[in-house]
């Protein structure tokens, strides 16, 4: 019954196939570099600051797989731009390595305005910083907390705690000066934007009071004072005028309007109807 295992050709086709198999084991484990690239490796291109899309067609022709692993928001850099790399620049890796990417995010995020006010102007800088956000122009205004945070200010505008704002954005302050005893002269305003005004206001410890608007105006930052009150000059008789002192700490009125003052360089001063 088993008489073919005895048999001559059998060995001899037992042998031809063992060989064979050793054959073909050689040639599979000898190409194995070759298949896998083992010992190939190249140098990783840097990337950064790149867009996404350039980064990712400048990785992917070296043969490497791009994927985004974080997004971050630097308002000073471009969206979508490449932040970090990994592995580094000029890292030796093998081919369809993979590298990981942190861009900057296209729109920034949202954060929650804080109330600043009483804070001295460091520590509210110090804040505004740790939630990404800057400082921007400092004025001042008579008040006995000196260098304390009187009011914050965002596009020129008194900003409410907890409104959301994007991160990046510019926050104004207004703080106290001290009180000021030292009688001044009324400034003459009239012929100035309120912007303008505001800010010269504030550096001598004035305040504005009463807007009083002439016609239709969109813009008030950027509107013409045409009135104000107190005057900066009264008359004492015929010809005869004194300049109006002001203390700091106290306001003036407007009367503002779109339209510029025809201002009488005559008169020393404006009689508000």
């Amino acid at each position: 019954m088993f008489k073919f295992i005895t048999h001559k050709s059998f060995f001899i086709n037992l042998l031809a196939a063992v060989g064979l198999l050793l054959l073909l084991a050689f040639i599979f484990f000898s190409s194995l570099d070759y298949i896998t690239r083992h010992n190939e490796k190249q140098k990783v291109p840097s990337v950064v600051g790149k867009n996404l899309a350039e980064a990712q067609k400048i990785l992917e022709a070296g043969e490497l797989v791009v994927s985004v692993q974080d997004s971050v928001y630097i308002d000073t850099a471009a969206p979508l731009a490449v932040i970090r790399q990994s592995p580094d620049a000029d890292a030796e890796v093998k081919v369809h390595r993979t590298v990981y990417l942190t861009v900057n995010r296209a729109v920034p995020p949202s954060v929650e305005m804080p109330d600043l006010r009483g804070f001295s102007l460091k520590s509210a800088e110090l804040y505004l910083q740790s939630i990404g956000l800057k400082r921007g122009d400092v004025t001042s205004t008579p008040d006995i907390a000196r260098n304390a945070v009187k009011e914050q200010l965002y596009h020129n505008k008194a900003i409410a705690p907890g409104t959301k704002i994007n991160m990046g954005s510019v926050i104004d302050f207004i703080i106290g000066s001290g009180i000021g005893q030292e009688a001044i002269n009324v400034p003459d305003m009239v012929g100035m934007k309120v912007l303008q005004a505001r800010l010269f206001l504030s550096n001598k410890g004035i305040s504005i009071g009463s807007i009083l608007v002439q016609g239709s105006i969109a813009d008030t930052a950027n509107a013409f004072i045409i009135q104000q009150s107190p005057l900066p000059f009264s008359t004492i008789g015929p010809g005869e005028v004194v300049a109006n002192k002001i203390n700091p700490g106290q306001i003036m009125d407007i009367w503002i309007s779109n339209t510029p003052p025809a201002k009488d360089t005559s008169s020393p001063y404006i009689v508000p109807k």
